[in-house]
């Protein structure tokens, strides 16, 4: 056992002796709503050694917290906030001061918060050792996270690979749009960065640089690698030197762009009997695809196993008391042994601290303990001495993720996490960089001088799992129906689904885009009007409004998928030719596109047939029209012709009648030498606008158009002159 251990007994009994706990940090929060009148409910348990609370509330995307917003006394147990509006994510901060400690409690809630369809860009960079063995679990990885709302751009590197390159692909990446980018992925030995002369776990052989995965998610900070000299920590891992390749910084230098998040199950020697690297891998991919599919469902509940007490203040499971009241509700959190619970039941959350070393907690256990265990918890979290610096053989950190149904770890204690956006829909990376980025006053955390801008916070695992999973729908089918799609699928298990949103793309929109406007009911539907020709993937996902202790909101399962092939092109572009024989003209038609016609020779005659031969009685010009129609689009083509008797004109000079400029969007100017009536006709050949004409140049406001083809016609004479314009 290392000194910390030791320590670790003496303030345990200080504590039993003193009665205060880590959950006496923890101001356990969690809400009842009412949508009308609108209401939102904090409750706390009771603590008889409080002497009051303030209370603070802002909008979740605030960054502070503001003056208090109420003062109660030490006996309250719940305040009402009637002050607030269904819809809007709010943020509440609850201080308890007490008889010589203080405590924090922090919750997001709302009510009807509404769903979060596009969640951002993601990178998923990938170790190339693993990348075609493990090629459609990788898929699978992707098309998961697609359906959830991101859209992934997939980097390969080699594990040999410098950090500054793998650095440089990532930003190259995040450049190329950084306001939707937003997280990174990690998968397998990606090169790891070192950063600082830092040691949080407070040992002296422990200080120097530590792993710092932080530096993939700063794109703009300056990382430096020219002054620490940092020589007598143990391991020579962890030295530090200028120009040997590890950062000087042991703080963030500024906040952080993107979510971290890795998976790295090398060196893991222990779990030799469970399979290779390879096969460990794979083992993540799968349990990842069952929890976010709800193949596998926990318990919505949570165990803590303390094995430090109050210490000194630093209480490190009241990172445990604090986030689970939140997550699953206070009645729900049991304090118990770490891996007989684990073992014997499922747990959505998990905590565990106790004197540490790189491969072990004292009062929790080891590497090889999680190696022949079983552990059925999603989210944990681990604390104590050494396996926060996790880039070594068997480390106890990592090892959760290499068996069982674990599928993230964090080193939470020095500073704390916080995660109580997640019981609102926020992914766990979310959370992380929250931490990442604000050292206090927004979340306070003991010691107040370990913060989460220290360089060695980090996420063990995928970044874009998230604490409320909805049961997706089943055998989507998409089938294309001339012009149309028809979209079926197998309804949602989850009992509460409200119904159905269906998402679609296609080669020239990239992104999914909502079809419907309100939520389907059925389990069919048809979208009308595949515009462009190619492959068209039609997506659905469930609708559900959750239920949690923080409140509700709409929650949407991760999506399904099937494709379409479209060959068609429903567009509608009406022209037409002439032919003339003395006074009988015949309209050629040379439309493009299906469709039903519609001819007007201009002289009182109509015709429905695909080509139109009509007799005029008379000479002069006639505005000739063609209607083409079809169930997605309708186009008009509008020719002035001029009937001589021994001849055709078609399209008078251009100088006669011109407009500029053409495509117009406010004003347009007609310039002729002639002056008379102008009208102008839509695509249907509906008198729209209709002017005289005095000068050479007439200018045409056109911002009460809408959008389209029209044609412009000048009457002089009787004479007819027309030029097409379009309005954007």
């Amino acid at each position: 056992m290392r000194a910390i251990s030791i320590l670790a007994v003496v303030f345990s009994l200080i504590s039993s002796l003193q009665g205060q706990t880590a959950s006496d940090v923890a101001v356990q929060l969690s809400v009842t709503t009412q949508t009308s009148p609108a209401e939102i409910t904090l409750h706390w348990p009771t603590n008889a050694t409080t002497n009051g609370y303030q209370v603070y509330r802002k909008l979740k995307a605030a960054t502070s917290w503001g003056p208090v917003l109420i003062n109660l006394t030490g006996s309250t147990t719940q305040y009402t906030d009637n002050n607030v509006t269904p819809g809007v994510s709010y943020e509440y901060w609850v201080f308890r001061s007490g008889s010589g400690y203080s405590g924090n409690g922090y919750i997001n809630c709302g009510i009807e918060v509404p769903e979060t369809e596009f969640r951002g860009k993601l990178i998923l960079v990938a170790d190339s050792t693993f990348i075609s063995t493990l090629d459609p679990e990788l898929k699978r990885l992707t098309d998961d996270m697609e359906g959830d709302g991101w859209e992934v751009t997939r980097l390969d590197v080699d594990r040999n690979s410098t950090v500054l390159n793998v650095h440089g692909k990532i930003v190259a990446e995040y450049t190329k749009d950084p306001v939707n980018t937003k997280a990174v992925f990690l998968f397998g030995h990606v090169p790891v960065p070192y950063s600082g002369n830092l040691n949080p776990d407070a040992h002296s052989d422990h200080l120097g640089a530590w792993p710092a995965d932080v530096f993939y998610g700063d794109m703009n900070g300056t990382w430096t690698d020219s002054f620490v000299a940092s020589t007598t920590a143990s391991p020579l891992r962890t030295q530090n030197n200028p120009g040997d390749g590890k950062f000087d910084q042991s703080l963030v230098p500024g906040d952080v762009e993107l979510q971290v998040g890795r998976v790295d199950l090398s060196t893991l020697q222990s779990f030799s009997n469970t399979g290779t690297e390879e096969q460990l891998l794979r083992n993540y991919l799968d349990k990842d695809h069952e929890y976010r599919k709800k193949i596998w469902v926990p318990q919505k509940r949570a165990v803590i196993d303390d094995n430090f007490g109050y210490f000194s203040g630093e209480a490190f499971a009241s990172s445990g008391y604090r986030n689970f009241a939140p997550l699953v509700g206070t009645s729900n959190i049991t304090a118990a042994d770490y891996i007989t619970s684990l073992n014997a039941g499922s747990y959505l959350w998990s905590y565990g601290c106790g004197g540490g070393s790189f491969t072990s907690a004292s009062g929790i256990g080891n590497t090889s303990n999680i190696a022949t265990s079983t552990l059925q918890g999603v989210f944990t979290m681990l604390f104590g001495s050494y396996f926060g610096d996790w880039d070594i053989t068997n480390n106890f950190l990592r090892a959760p993720l290499a068996n069982g149904k674990t599928l993230t770890n964090v080193w939470s204690g020095r500073p704390h996490f916080y995660f109580h956006h997640m019981a609102l829909g926020e992914n766990i990376g979310y959370s992380i960089m929250q931490t990442q980025n604000f050292s206090g006053p927004m979340y306070f955390a003991s010691p107040f001088t370990i913060s989460g801008k220290w360089v060695h916070n980090a996420l063990m695992g995928d970044p874009t799992l998230r604490n409320d999973v909805v049961a997706p729908v089943a055998d989507v089918v998409a089938t294309r129906a001339g012009f149309h799609c028809n979209v079926s699928w197998t309804k949602s298990p989850d009992p509460a689904v409200l119904g159905y949103h269906l998402y679609r793309k296609n080669d020239s929109v990239t992104s999914y885009v909502r079809v419907n406007s309100i939520a389907i009911t059925d389990t069919f539907y048809t979208d009308s009007c595949m515009w462009y020709p190619g492959v068209y993937k039609y997506m659905v996902r469930a609708l559900k409004l959750e239920n949690t202790p923080s409140g509700t909101y709409y929650n949407l399962s991760e999506g399904i998928a099937d494709t379409a092939l479209n060959t068609l092109n429903p567009d509608a572009i009406a022209s037409f030719s002439v032919i003339q024989a003395a006074n009988t003209l015949t309209f050629v038609n040379t439309s493009s596109g299906p469709g039903t016609f519609l001819w007007d020779d201009g002289n009182g005659n109509f015709s429905g047939n695909t080509n139109f031969t009509t007799t005029y009685s008379g000479n002069g010009n006639f505005l000739v029209t063609l209607v083409q129609t079809n169930e997605c689009d309708t186009d008009t083509f509008t020719q002035v012709v001029a009937v001589v008797g021994v001849g055709l004109k078609l399209n008078q000079p251009a100088a006669e009648i011109t407009i500029y400029p053409n495509p117009a969007r406010n004003l347009a100017t007609l310039a002729s030498r002639h002056n008379g009536t102008i009208s102008i006709r839509n695509n249907l050949g509906q008198l729209f606008h209709s002017a005289e004409k005095h000068d050479d140049e007439l200018t045409i406001d056109l911002s009460e158009f809408a959008p389209g083809i029209y044609s412009v016609e000048l009457l002089c004479e009787g004479r007819r002159y027309v030029v097409r314009l379009q309005k954007d």
